[in-house]
Protein backbone atom coordinates (compact mmCIF):
# COMPACT_ATOMS: atom_id res chain seq x y z
CA UNK A 1 0.00 0.00 0.00
CA UNK A 2 2.79 2.20 0.12
CA UNK A 3 3.14 3.20 -3.29
CA UNK A 4 -0.12 4.40 -3.26
CA UNK A 5 0.21 6.42 0.02
CA UNK A 6 3.57 7.95 -0.38
CA UNK A 7 2.26 9.53 -3.83
CA UNK A 8 -0.73 10.55 -2.07
CA UNK A 9 0.53 12.38 1.10
CA UNK A 10 2.88 14.42 -1.84
CA UNK A 11 -0.41 15.23 -3.64
CA UNK A 12 -2.24 16.13 -0.55
CA UNK A 13 0.88 18.24 0.86
CA UNK A 14 0.82 20.77 -2.21
CA UNK A 15 -3.06 20.98 -2.21
CA UNK A 16 -2.66 22.03 1.04
CA UNK A 17 -0.65 24.19 0.10
CA UNK A 18 -2.94 25.43 -2.76
CA UNK A 19 -6.08 25.97 -0.38
CA UNK A 20 -7.52 29.36 -0.12
CA UNK A 21 -6.12 30.74 3.33
CA UNK A 22 -2.95 29.33 2.83
CA UNK A 23 -1.54 30.31 -0.73
CA UNK A 24 -2.92 33.87 -0.59
CA UNK A 25 -1.08 34.69 2.41
CA UNK A 26 2.54 33.50 0.87
CA UNK A 27 3.78 36.46 0.24
CA UNK A 28 3.39 38.19 3.85
CA UNK A 29 4.76 35.22 4.76
CA UNK A 30 7.95 35.86 3.24
CA UNK A 31 8.23 39.52 3.81
CA UNK A 32 8.12 38.32 7.57
CA UNK A 33 10.56 35.72 7.13
CA UNK A 34 12.81 37.74 4.96
CA UNK A 35 12.29 41.32 6.54
CA UNK A 36 11.85 42.64 3.09
CA UNK A 37 9.59 45.12 1.26
CA UNK A 38 6.97 45.03 -1.40
CA UNK A 39 7.98 47.00 -4.50
CA UNK A 40 7.88 47.32 -7.76
CA UNK A 41 5.00 44.72 -8.19
CA UNK A 42 7.12 42.18 -6.44
CA UNK A 43 9.04 41.59 -3.48
CA UNK A 44 12.65 42.47 -2.70
CA UNK A 45 15.07 40.54 -0.95
CA UNK A 46 18.10 38.79 -1.16
CA UNK A 47 17.68 35.32 -2.86
CA UNK A 48 20.16 33.60 -0.45
CA UNK A 49 18.41 35.16 2.01
CA UNK A 50 14.89 34.00 1.01
CA UNK A 51 16.67 30.70 0.33
CA UNK A 52 17.77 29.91 3.80
CA UNK A 53 14.88 31.21 5.81
CA UNK A 54 12.35 29.28 3.63
CA UNK A 55 13.94 26.29 4.32
CA UNK A 56 14.17 27.17 8.13
CA UNK A 57 10.81 27.50 8.11
CA UNK A 58 9.68 24.22 5.69
CA UNK A 59 12.23 22.10 9.05
CA UNK A 60 9.80 23.60 11.24
CA UNK A 61 6.77 22.67 10.16
CA UNK A 62 8.09 18.91 8.36
CA UNK A 63 9.36 18.32 12.33
CA UNK A 64 6.00 18.68 13.58
CA UNK A 65 4.11 16.91 11.01
CA UNK A 66 6.59 13.62 11.25
CA UNK A 67 6.26 13.82 14.48
CA UNK A 68 2.23 13.76 14.39
CA UNK A 69 3.38 11.04 11.86
CA UNK A 70 4.96 9.04 14.53
CA UNK A 71 2.02 9.25 16.54
CA UNK A 72 -0.43 8.69 14.77
CA UNK A 73 1.26 5.09 13.63
CA UNK A 74 2.00 4.26 17.81
CA UNK A 75 -1.83 4.86 18.21
CA UNK A 76 -2.49 2.33 14.83
CA UNK A 77 0.24 -0.38 16.24
CA UNK A 78 -2.40 -0.31 19.29
CA UNK A 79 -5.62 -1.40 17.44
CA UNK A 80 -3.43 -4.22 14.69
CA UNK A 81 -6.12 -6.65 15.27
CA UNK A 82 -9.04 -4.32 14.25
CA UNK A 83 -7.22 -3.07 10.93
CA UNK A 84 -9.42 -3.73 8.54
CA UNK A 85 -12.16 -1.83 10.57
CA UNK A 86 -9.77 1.01 11.77
CA UNK A 87 -8.86 1.86 7.39
CA UNK A 88 -12.73 1.22 7.46
CA UNK A 89 -13.49 4.06 9.74
CA UNK A 90 -10.12 6.06 8.60
CA UNK A 91 -11.75 5.92 4.83
CA UNK A 92 -14.99 6.95 5.84
CA UNK A 93 -13.37 10.41 7.59
CA UNK A 94 -11.25 10.94 4.75
CA UNK A 95 -14.86 10.89 3.03
CA UNK A 96 -16.22 13.58 4.68
CA UNK A 97 -12.85 15.48 5.07
CA UNK A 98 -12.87 15.51 0.86
CA UNK A 99 -16.80 16.33 0.72
CA UNK A 100 -16.46 19.51 2.88
CA UNK A 101 -13.10 20.37 1.15
CA UNK A 102 -15.40 20.61 -1.98
CA UNK A 103 -18.02 22.43 -0.58
CA UNK A 104 -20.85 19.94 -0.76
CA UNK A 105 -20.52 19.62 3.17
CA UNK A 106 -20.86 22.29 5.31
CA UNK A 107 -19.87 20.89 9.06
CA UNK A 108 -18.94 24.03 11.11
CA UNK A 109 -16.89 22.09 13.59
CA UNK A 110 -14.48 20.71 10.39
CA UNK A 111 -14.43 25.38 9.76
CA UNK A 112 -13.33 26.30 13.33
CA UNK A 113 -9.46 27.88 13.23
CA UNK A 114 -7.20 27.66 15.94
CA UNK A 115 -3.85 29.57 14.97
CA UNK A 116 -0.41 29.93 17.28
CA UNK A 117 1.84 32.49 15.88
CA UNK A 118 5.50 32.57 16.86
CA UNK A 119 6.67 35.21 19.21
CA UNK A 120 7.76 38.50 16.54
CA UNK A 121 10.94 39.40 17.59
CA UNK A 122 13.28 42.85 15.91
CA UNK A 123 15.81 39.73 14.70
CA UNK A 124 14.90 37.93 11.08
CA UNK A 125 16.89 35.30 12.18
CA UNK A 126 17.08 31.54 10.65
CA UNK A 127 15.54 30.29 14.11
CA UNK A 128 13.27 32.74 14.05
CA UNK A 129 12.70 31.32 11.08
CA UNK A 130 12.21 27.75 12.29
CA UNK A 131 9.96 28.48 15.68
CA UNK A 132 7.69 30.19 12.73
CA UNK A 133 7.38 27.28 10.54
CA UNK A 134 6.93 24.80 13.87
CA UNK A 135 4.24 27.32 14.65
CA UNK A 136 2.50 26.71 11.42
CA UNK A 137 2.65 23.24 11.69
CA UNK A 138 1.39 23.21 15.41
CA UNK A 139 -1.25 25.35 15.13
CA UNK A 140 -2.48 26.55 11.51
CA UNK A 141 -6.19 25.23 11.29
CA UNK A 142 -8.35 24.42 8.83
CA UNK A 143 -5.95 26.03 6.00
CA UNK A 144 -3.71 22.04 5.99
CA UNK A 145 -6.29 20.40 8.49
CA UNK A 146 -8.55 18.19 5.93
CA UNK A 147 -5.96 16.69 4.05
CA UNK A 148 -3.44 16.67 7.02
CA UNK A 149 -5.69 14.88 9.02
CA UNK A 150 -6.54 12.29 5.95
CA UNK A 151 -2.55 11.66 5.92
CA UNK A 152 -2.45 11.37 9.85
CA UNK A 153 -5.59 8.87 9.53
CA UNK A 154 -3.26 6.69 6.51
CA UNK A 155 -0.44 7.02 8.93
CA UNK A 156 -1.92 5.67 11.85
CA UNK A 157 -2.82 2.26 9.09
CA UNK A 158 0.31 2.13 8.32
CA UNK A 159 2.86 -1.02 8.42
CA UNK A 160 5.46 0.62 11.08
CA UNK A 161 6.50 3.63 13.09
CA UNK A 162 8.47 4.52 10.28
CA UNK A 163 6.62 4.28 7.34
CA UNK A 164 3.99 6.65 9.39
CA UNK A 165 6.62 9.33 9.65
CA UNK A 166 7.92 8.96 6.53
CA UNK A 167 4.51 9.42 4.83
CA UNK A 168 4.21 12.73 6.82
CA UNK A 169 7.97 13.86 5.60
CA UNK A 170 6.31 13.44 2.31
CA UNK A 171 3.27 15.14 2.80
CA UNK A 172 5.99 17.99 4.22
CA UNK A 173 7.56 18.03 1.12
CA UNK A 174 4.31 18.23 -1.13
CA UNK A 175 3.89 21.49 0.95
CA UNK A 176 7.42 22.82 1.34
CA UNK A 177 8.67 22.41 -2.37
CA UNK A 178 5.62 24.74 -4.09
CA UNK A 179 6.37 27.11 -1.36
CA UNK A 180 10.19 27.34 -2.22
CA UNK A 181 9.34 27.89 -5.64
CA UNK A 182 6.43 30.46 -5.28
CA UNK A 183 8.25 32.23 -2.83
CA UNK A 184 11.56 32.52 -5.56
CA UNK A 185 8.97 33.48 -7.75
CA UNK A 186 7.60 36.43 -6.54
CA UNK A 187 11.03 38.40 -5.87
CA UNK A 188 10.77 38.47 -9.39
CA UNK A 189 6.81 39.24 -10.27
CA UNK A 190 3.50 38.65 -8.31
CA UNK A 191 1.83 38.12 -11.58
CA UNK A 192 1.69 34.19 -11.54
CA UNK A 193 0.64 34.08 -7.98
CA UNK A 194 -2.36 36.69 -8.85
CA UNK A 195 -3.12 34.17 -11.62
CA UNK A 196 -3.21 31.10 -9.74
CA UNK A 197 -4.97 32.99 -7.32
CA UNK A 198 -8.19 33.28 -9.02
CA UNK A 199 -8.55 29.61 -9.57
CA UNK A 200 -8.47 28.43 -5.70
CA UNK A 201 -12.11 27.79 -5.61
CA UNK A 202 -11.94 25.20 -8.45
CA UNK A 203 -8.51 23.67 -6.88
CA UNK A 204 -10.36 22.93 -3.58
CA UNK A 205 -13.32 21.26 -4.97
CA UNK A 206 -10.91 19.44 -7.32
CA UNK A 207 -8.90 18.44 -4.11
CA UNK A 208 -11.52 17.43 -2.15
CA UNK A 209 -12.82 15.19 -4.52
CA UNK A 210 -9.27 13.23 -4.65
CA UNK A 211 -9.71 12.98 -1.02
CA UNK A 212 -12.90 11.50 -2.27
CA UNK A 213 -11.77 8.84 -4.45
CA UNK A 214 -8.78 7.92 -1.64
CA UNK A 215 -11.40 7.76 0.88
CA UNK A 216 -13.26 5.17 -0.93
CA UNK A 217 -10.32 3.24 -2.14
CA UNK A 218 -9.11 2.94 1.32
CA UNK A 219 -12.44 2.03 2.42
CA UNK A 220 -13.22 -0.76 0.01
CA UNK A 221 -9.57 -1.95 0.29
CA UNK A 222 -8.06 -1.18 -3.09
CA UNK A 223 -5.11 0.57 -1.81
CA UNK A 224 -3.06 -3.07 -2.14
CA UNK A 225 -4.25 -3.88 -5.63
CA UNK A 226 -3.38 -0.53 -7.07
CA UNK A 227 -0.25 -0.87 -5.32
CA UNK A 228 0.66 -4.29 -6.71
CA UNK A 229 -0.84 -2.68 -10.41
CA UNK A 230 2.32 -0.29 -9.74
CA UNK A 231 4.97 -2.53 -8.78
CA UNK A 232 4.78 -3.64 -12.18
CA UNK A 233 5.78 -1.05 -14.13
CA UNK A 234 8.65 -0.71 -11.27
CA UNK A 235 9.56 -4.22 -11.99
CA UNK A 236 9.69 -3.92 -15.51
CA UNK A 237 11.75 -0.40 -15.17
CA UNK A 238 14.37 -1.74 -13.22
Amino acid sequence: MENVTVLFAFTAGMLSFLSPCVFPLIPAYVANLTGSTFGDNRIEVSKRLLLTRSLSFIIGFSLIFVLMGASASVVGHLFTHNRDIIQKISGILIIIFGLQMAGVLKLRFLMMEKRWEGKQTQENSVWRSLILGISFGAGWTPCVGLALSSILLLAGSANTVYSGMFMLLVYSLGLGIPFLAISLIITYSFKIVKSINRRLGILSIISGWILVGMGLLLYAGQLQKISAWLSQFTYFVN
